[in-house]
């Protein structure tokens, strides 16, 4: 049983009315979808770009929205949206097209690809309607304040989450926004920022999650295991009962957020997910890490955070709390390069970027706010970036072997030097191994995926086969670097993929 908050800020915001005019305004093509470019595990899968690229229209309704989307040549021709004033149930209608999936009452993207909302002018605020995408990929949302979303009273939308994920979904990148409730769930009021069924590749940052009871969750229940690679950084969460987030499965990276008044408990990682947390601020809150209301446990790696004023429980059947003195549990490997600020300057330097209408200022990762420039994002799909590395493939005349492999594909295919030769397990999990007729030393790996198939590698173990021990373990191909070990046999273990995974070269280096 869920308590309300136990702590309030002023009641809800009183709803502006506005018209209900679906009028579009075209503002012609421009060079990029958002200021600034996708962070986090948002870059990953090919990254995110949204409507970079393609027509850029205005929108003051819910209806003139949906009427956008509605309009594209195709439900991938890519669009940004630029949104003003206040959006409410008044003016978001249903409109019907054969590139859109729209209903009465919600911002609905679903079935869809290519597309960015960014909110312009004076501020752009959804009023009780929530944001809902489904099914689809690529999305930029940035700049806008979502608020008092409801699952129960009147009016109701969006199943009560101010920004909701499911089924299917790849890739979004949400940025400067402000997503608020007004109580918890006895108020109506469900989660700030959902993601369940199968959804990947999302980042969250410098966004502001504040009086709810529910942060946000990561799979809707323990066998909902099908999400993850999220990154959550530079937020602040504020007078929240639970969920900043509740992980279940997966893989979060959690960095540089502020936690102010988390009042039951905070990052929550459940059913064998795993959690790089490093740099936080946690002030004046209850059981900040660890894993709650069950006894299937989740992980965590921790370091550079602090904790002040800060109490934990007794652990107990289903609560098993970090704290007092936390320490790592498990290692996760972040595919993707980022920047630490130290977390004391963590408050000041989120208060100072966080939510919408802050003029979109990040940290350039010293303590130091700036204001970016438009940024002409990467191709929706870019090349592989992993250089080629020096020194010489260990792989190149060894031997191969693995779980079973797909039809018409051969273990060989990983070690010949050919990047259009590929292994592909069966399922979308399965090992490859590169063995060597004697001991030998290596430290560095290369996962190399054939062209075009970039980013359906998910989680992966890289395994010391003599021994059984984990070498290193992450998400997405690329490079891989470990203490030097001397073994025979080396094991690359996908865990999980998007799609059919393929590995064309996996190369092993000794330095």
């Amino acid at each position: 049983m869920r308590r309300t908050l136990v702590r309030r800020l002023p009641a809800a915001l009183v709803t502006v009315a506005v018209g209900v005019a679906a009028g579009v305004t075209l503002q012609g093509p421009r060079p990029a979808a958002a200021v600034g470019a996708a962070t986090g595990y948002a870059t990953q899968n090919g990254g995110t770009t949204g409507g970079a690229g393609g027509q850029t229209v205005r929108a003051s309704t819910g209806t003139a929205i949906h009427a956008a989307l509605c309009g594209r040549a195709s439900s991938s021709t890519p669009l940004t949206i630029e949104v003003t004033g206040t959006i409410n149930h008044g003016n978001t209608s249903k409109v019907s097209g054969s590139s859109c999936s729209t209903a009465d009452g919600v911002i609905e993207l679903k079935q869809i690809s290519n597309v960015t909302i960014i909110g312009v002018g004076s501020g752009a605020v959804f009023d009780q309607v929530g944001i809902h995408i489904r099914d689809s990929r690529n999305i930029i949302i940035q700049n806008v304040t979502v608020r008092n979303v409801k699952k129960s009273g009147s009016p109701t939308s969006n199943g009560g989450d101010a920004i909701g994920m499911e089924s299917a979904v790849r890739n979004v990148w949400v940025d400067h926004v402000t997503l608020e409730a007004s109580g918890g769930e006895s108020e109506g009021y469900d989660g700030l920022f959902d993601m369940k069924n199968d959804t990947q590749y999302v980042t969250l940052s410098y966004s502001i999650l504040r009086n709810s009871g529910r942060g946000g969750l990561i799979g809707s229940s323990e066998s909902d295991l099908s999400n993850g690679f999220v990154t959550f950084h530079h937020n602040l969460y504020q007078n929240i009962d639970s969920r900043t987030p509740l992980l279940r499965g997966g893989v979060a990276h959690v960095y540089n957020n502020s936690y102010v008044s988390l009042n039951e408990s905070g990052i929550n990682s459940r059913a064998g997910a795993r959690a790089k947390v490093e740099n936080n601020h946690f002030r004046d809150s209850k059981d900040v890490l660890g894993t709650f209301y069950t006894d299937e446990r989740g992980y965590w790696q921790v370091s550079g955070n602090i904790f002040d004023n800060v109490t934990w429980s007794n652990p107990g059947s289903d609560n098993y709390p970090a704290g007092p003195n936390p320490t790592s549990i498990t290692t996760v490997s972040i595919p993707y390069a980022y920047r630490l600020d130290g977390a004391s300057c963590v408050p000041n330097v989120v208060g100072q970027t966080a939510g919408a209408n802050t003029g979109l200022r990040v940290s350039d990762g010293s303590c130091s706010p700036q204001t970016p420039a438009p940024t002409t994002p990467a191709p929706t799909t870019p090349a592989p970036t992993t250089p080629p590395p020096s020194g010489t493939n260990l792989s190149l005349g060894a031997g191969a072997d693995g779980s079973s492999k797909a039809s018409g594909t051969s273990y060989g295919n990983v070690r010949d030097g050919d990047i259009a030769t590929y292994w592909s397990p069966a399922g979308s999990t399965g090992s490859i191994s590169i063995k060597w007729g004697s001991a030998t030393r290596v430290s560095r790996v290369t996962i190399r995926e054939p062209s075009g198939t970039q980013g359906s590698i998910g989680s992966w173990q890289l395994v010391n086969h003599d021994t059984g021990a984990v070498l290193a373990s992450g998400a997405g191909a690329g490079a891989i670097t470990f203490a030097a070990t001397t073994l025979s046999k080396i094991t690359f273990k996908i865990n999980s993929s998007s799609g059919t995974p393929r590995v064309g070269e996996f190369e092993t280096y000794a330095s």
